[in-house]
């Protein structure tokens, strides 16, 4: 299972005191769910490595103004976002996508969900970022 940071500061520039390509997509990451969260994801993120969020669904962390709109469509983009999101926090810098994947993903990448969007959990995503069989499914 993907391992994420569990704050919402990156531990990499902690430690090296050095700002990397890999701490602006950390940050990105962070923005990203802040966005459809409507809040500052902190307490997800310190949350996501203990037991207590295994049960959280992606559904129930969304800002309320996005859930009343969504269609299957949007469903599908909303999963390829917060799995782009959530491989952006890994806590391993090097395992981190490039900013150039993930605008290469937001660009050309359609999704395909194996589940309902309300079945979807943020450790299923979390998952997917390392499985073989991924949550999300490129389609060609």
């Amino acid at each position: 299972m993907a391992c994420l940071v569990g704050s919402t500061f990156d531990t990499e520039l902690a430690y090296s005191d050095c700002v990397t390509q890999k701490c602006d997509v950390y940050s990105f990451g962070v923005v990203v769910l802040e966005i459809m969260m409507g809040k500052h994801p902190g307490e997800l993120v310190s949350s996501l490595s203990s037991a207590s969020s295994q049960g959280i669904l992606l559904k129930d962390i969304l800002d309320s103004r996005l859930t009343s709109t969504i269609n299957q469509q949007s469903a599908q983009s909303l999963a390829l976002i917060a799995t782009l999101a959530f491989g952006c926090l890994h806590y391993q810098p090097r395992l981190r996508p490039t900013m150039k994947l993930v605008c290469d993903k937001l660009v050309t990448g359609k999704p395909r969900l194996n589940k309902t969007f309300e079945e979807i959990s943020i450790k299923q995503i979390i998952i997917s970022i390392d499985n073989v069989t991924p949550l999300i499914n490129e389609s060609e």
